[in-house]
């Protein structure tokens, strides 16, 4: 059963699945997919190229899939496609794709939150918190689990690494590198999120490694390069441990360099 308030427009066109309910004064378009289980509230735009998983809640005045802020765009048809069971608050704005990916992501287990903008081509991964006011320029992508404090703005094309958190109001022009910590303004590692990671399962051990990395890597004097070189040679046997590998491989596929 699906629950349309007698004030929306929906499109015959626009699939909805069970049990979704749509509010007062919501628009949605014709090439709109809804998933079971998802609440869209009141006057929220589900404009063409709309994908929404299930059970996620969709609060009012969410513009989702509308065109991109970008002038090379000739109106393509492409997609914003949200996962299961994320939360987008008051007003968040979530653009559509260019033909650059075709498409913006936000995973699943997401929490967007007021006034946040999520701008064209951006990938987002699962477990993803944007606090208030959070913009995104095109192309952005954050790995799972990465913590943005309100305010944060990123600049296209750069990429924060899985289970960062960045803190309120910082600016970022380059890349930030998985499980660190970045709070000042002007932006600078300040350590490692210890207290994330023992959240989510990292062993006392694998968090003091990965310390230990990224002192080398980032703290001891060495540029970048020879860090890592360093670290290797002290590595037993060449083995690397698979979440430091996570770490090393990201810093080695920055296009835009990292903080340090």
């Amino acid at each position: 059963m699906v629950n349309i308030h007698p004030t929306a427009i929906v499109s015959s066109k626009a699939k909805l699945g069970e049990n979704v309910s749509v509010g007062a004064f919501t628009i949605i378009e014709d090439d709109v997919i809804i998933a079971d289980n998802t609440e869209i509230r009141s006057s929220v735009v589900l404009a063409n190229g709309t994908r929404i998983g299930k059970d996620c809640r969709i609060h009012s005045g969410v513009v989702i899939a509308t065109e991109p802020q970008d002038l090379k765009f000739k109106n393509e048809p492409t997609l914003a496609v949200i996962g299961d069971r994320t939360v987008l608050r008051e007003y968040v704005t979530i653009n559509r794709g260019t033909t650059a990916s075709g498409k913006a992501v936000v995973g699943s287990d997401c929490l967007i939150m007021a006034y946040a903008h999520v701008a064209h081509d951006c990938v987002l991964g699962n477990h993803i918190i944007m606090a208030n006011a959070c913009q995104l320029a095109g192309h952005v992508e954050l790995e799972d689990w990465v913590i943005l404090g309100g305010v944060v703005k990123v600049h296209q094309f750069c990429k924060v690494g899985a289970h960062a958190m960045i803190g309120g109001d910082v600016k970022l022009a380059k890349d930030v590198a998985p499980y660190l910590l970045v709070g000042t303004i002007p932006p600078k590692v300040d350590g490692v999120n210890k207290i994330g990671l023992l959240r989510r399962g990292f062993s006392r051990d694998q968090i003091n490694e990965i310390v230990h990395f990224y002192d080398i890597v980032l703290h001891s004097g060495l540029n970048t390069g020879d860090g890592i070189e360093k670290y290797r040679s002290e590595c037993s046997d060449g083995v690397i441990p698979d979440y430091i590998k996570v770490g090393l491989d990201f810093i080695n596929n920055s296009d835009r360099g990292i903080y340090r």
